[in-house]
């Protein structure tokens, strides 16, 4: 079966999803299509899905006969109303993060899927699908024991003058958030923020570094690092100390040189060169569940979770040192395996 497909926002990342099912990925195609920017939405059907529909309206593009499942790739504050008009239309749908802006809106999708009784939703929360991350779980869950703790970092070269401190929580540590509750199969309890003194490339409304300590329900504590003007490079870091042995997410894959009397091997700096493959991995599985009229992957629940953390964590900010204690409530039967 071929799952036809409609793309709600056509900025970068829909755009790019696009491209993958039409031109890289099998058993899925591009049948509409629906942006803000109408111009947007025709320079997609023009470059890569020229017999897809164009539509005004994501809701309308939802209810065409035309779509099998949807993507919801638009404005972050867009999610929540298209995810939700997708599961009463009962397709499925795939939301790249976040699920919703506000946790309430993110156990909104919850309520609704659990009514609806079936999975529907997939949250595009990536890095469970990197190679070196799947990697890692598998020695995590058999050879290094018990998990103690873990040391990870997230560090971009730069950032844009209009990112903010809350901004390092939902922009960028909410990726750690999701990989470390999928890869310790834990949730978390308490948040707590650091912060070193700032560097010389932050400003005003942005506190740079930062570190966000995270104490999960078995007792393991997670020590992250942002550091989002590191200047050297994208850099992902992550070590687990089990009782019987420690696991390091491995590098990229590089070429190591020796050349003017130097030992070296290049850093990324764009965060999508170090994921990519990643987004290849998530979408076909995405396609293979919405060919059976589910969802696979992240559930909404995980993308509730994340919202619960990423709110506790920006509270753990505003209150420096203090730890903010992390409740969420029981884990509906439809998510027992997500």
């Amino acid at each position: 079966m071929t799952v036809r497909i409609g793309v709600i926002g056509t900025g970068a990342i829909g755009r790019d999803h696009a491209r993958r099912i039409n031109q890289v990925l099998s058993g899925g195609t591009i049948t509409a299509l629906s942006d803000v920017n109408r111009a947007s939405a025709e320079a997609v059907k023009a470059d890569i899905a020229p017999d897809a529909t164009v539509f005004d309206r994501g809701e309308d593009l939802i209810a065409s006969t035309d779509v099998d499942a949807v993507l919801v790739t638009s404005w972050g504050a867009t999610h929540e109303q298209y995810v939700l008009a997708a599961i009463a239309a009962g397709k499925p749908c795939f939301c790249e993060k976040p699920l919703a802006t506000t946790a309430e809106g993110a156990k909104r999708i919850v309520d609704a899927e659990v009514a609806h009784g079936k999975r529907l939703v997939q949250v595009g929360f990536m890095r469970r699908y990197d190679e070196g991350y799947a990697a890692l779980k598998k020695v995590v869950d058999g050879q290094i024991g018990a998990p103690i703790m873990v040391h990870a970092a997230h560090r971009n070269p730069f950032v844009p003058e209009a990112y903010t401190t809350p901004m390092a929580i939902h922009d960028t540590l909410i990726h750690e958030i999701d990989v470390f509750r999928w890869l310790l199969d834990d949730d978390y309890v308490s948040a707590r923020v650091t912060f070193p003194r700032s560097c010389a490339r932050s400003h005003a409304k942005l506190r740079d570094p930062q570190i966000v300590t995270l104490v999960t329900a078995k007792g393991t504590v997670i020590d992250t690092e942002i550091f989002v003007n590191c200047h050297y490079g994208y850099d992902i870091q992550c070590e687990v100390v089990g009782e019987d042995g420690v696991a390091r997410l491995p590098e990229p894959m590089a070429i190591q040189t020796r050349l003017n009397a130097t030992l070296q091997n290049p850093i990324l700096t764009d965060w999508k060169d170090r994921f990519v493959a990643s987004y290849d991995v998530e979408l076909q599985d995405f396609l293979k569940a919405a060919a059976q009229g589910t969802a696979s992957g992240p559930t909404s629940w995980d993308g509730y979770m994340a919202a619960v953390t990423s709110d506790a964590c920006v509270q753990a900010q505003e209150a420096e040192g203090a730890m903010i204690a992390i409740t969420y409530p029981d884990r509906p039967a439809l998510y027992a395996q997500g």
